[in-house]
């Protein structure tokens, strides 16, 4: 049979993000490409006791829940903003969903028209670009600097399209990993109030910093939009965010905290998509959470000290001869170094070479919506172990010294 797709699959089907996932399912072959966290690093035991117990204790977990997700686990999340950021959330601002993929999802189902103009962060993040291209959205980058995006272009923006939506990630941006300065947090909060245009926050790297900034940077100094927004009772900001960087993937358990108005409305399409989240898997995370075995402040502070050891490993190899002509900033926090290439060489030809080496990156053209990106590459550095990221960078480096060779 001949199928006839609609044409926004377009979007879904043109993505060499599946190729290369298919591809680092090799033996040997190392990919530098994804957003995946260190297995090696999950707590394996503790969630072994986790399931065991809520299984034992609890058959309901078994069955369907709430559409909008398990209230201890939404209740916990609210006493974790309070505890950590000095924010007030009520469970009923809460949403639980499928990753924090799904919360983006969600959002464009129920407040983005075929033909809206939609504001992202240039470059950003491939996966939230490829749902507001599904949902016929006109995307519009706005370019920034090492402060956040730029006030200036915003507002030149805001003024000249008049759009709904703004798709952000103040800390440690996918894929530059840069941490917005808190005057930028405020002057981009402004714009969007006097215009009325709704802020999506993706907070999916916030608990990831290195270098002793967290206090700082967390707990005072940069405060979310979401907590400068009063914690969603201004209703300008959708704060989203997840478990699957910091606890597993596989529990798939992100979540959305805004208006309740907001929120309601994306339960309701939440109803149709697969009704609930894993009933089951929220509750074994809740379990895990209130468990006095696991601490996941002690856990998060384990990962970060293992992933900026990743991260200085990275920055040495790149300062071999191969690497010598990239340029790049070291990240505070995140999972991705942001590398600008060597000049006229470019990153999708590079890539080419680089797989039949056996290792993989993300080309920068994945991360601009309209073109362009082509000097760019992101680096992944917290999946790879230690022997992985030096035989993965060496090989990349030989992919760039044949190219560079030949001009």
């Amino acid at each position: 049979m001949r199928y006839s797709f609609a044409e926004r699959t377009k979007a879904m089907l043109s993505s060499p993000i599946h190729f290369m996932r298919s591809l680092s399912t090799r033996e040997s072959f190392i990919s530098f490409a994804e957003e995946l966290p260190a297995e090696e690093l999950f707590p394996i035991s503790s969630l072994e006791a986790a399931a065991a117990a809520v299984i034992s204790k609890s058959p309901a977990a078994l069955q369907y829940g709430e559409p909008q997700g398990y209230l201890p686990l939404r209740e916990w999340l609210c006493k974790d903003f309070k505890e950590r950021k000095g924010t007030d959330v009520d469970a009923g601002q809460i949403l639980l969903t499928t990753g924090s993929q799904q919360a983006m999802d969600l959002l464009a189902r129920v407040y983005v028209e075929p033909g809206d103009p939609v504001l992202v962060e240039q470059p950003t993040a491939p996966g939230f670009m490829q749902i507001l291209k599904m949902q016929g959205a006109s995307i519009v980058p706005v370019e920034g600097d090492a402060e956040g995006i730029s006030p200036e272009r915003l507002q030149e923006e805001v003024d000249r399209l008049k759009p709904k939506l703004l798709l952000v990630s103040p800390n440690f941006t996918n894929p530059t990993g840069v941490l917005w300065s808190l005057a930028r947090r405020r002057e981009v909060l402004d714009i969007c109030k006097t215009r009325n245009v709704l802020i999506v926050e993706d907070n999916s790297y916030g608990d990831l910093h290195f270098g002793g900034i967290g206090a700082k940077a967390f707990y005072g100094g940069h405060p979310s939009l979401f907590s400068l927004d009063d914690a969603g009772k201004g209703g300008q900001v959708l704060h989203i965010g997840s478990f699957s960087k910091t606890v597993v993937p596989a529990l798939r358990t992100g979540w959305a905290a805004g208006n309740k108005k907001l929120i309601e409305t994306m339960i309701m399409a939440k109803q149709l998509a697969d009704w609930q989240s894993s009933h089951f898997n929220q509750c074994l995370l809740h379990y895990l959470l209130e468990s006095s075995t696991f601490n996941i402040h002690e856990h998060i502070q384990m990962l970060n000290r293992e992933y900026e050891t990743r991260l200085k490993l990275m920055t040495e190899l790149l300062k071999r001869p191969a690497w010598k002509n990239v340029r790049y900033d070291v990240p505070g926090g995140g999972m991705f170094i942001w590398v600008k290439l060597p000049e006229a060489l470019d990153c999708v030809a590079l890539l080419k070479c680089s797989l039949d080496k056996g290792a993989a990156f993300l080309p920068g053209t994945l991360c601009y919506p309209n073109g362009g990106g082509s000097e760019y590459i992101r680096l992944n550095f917290t999946h790879p172990g230690r022997d992985e990221l030096l035989l993965g960078m060496n090989l990349i480096g030989e992919a760039i010294s044949e190219f560079t060779a030949r001009s």
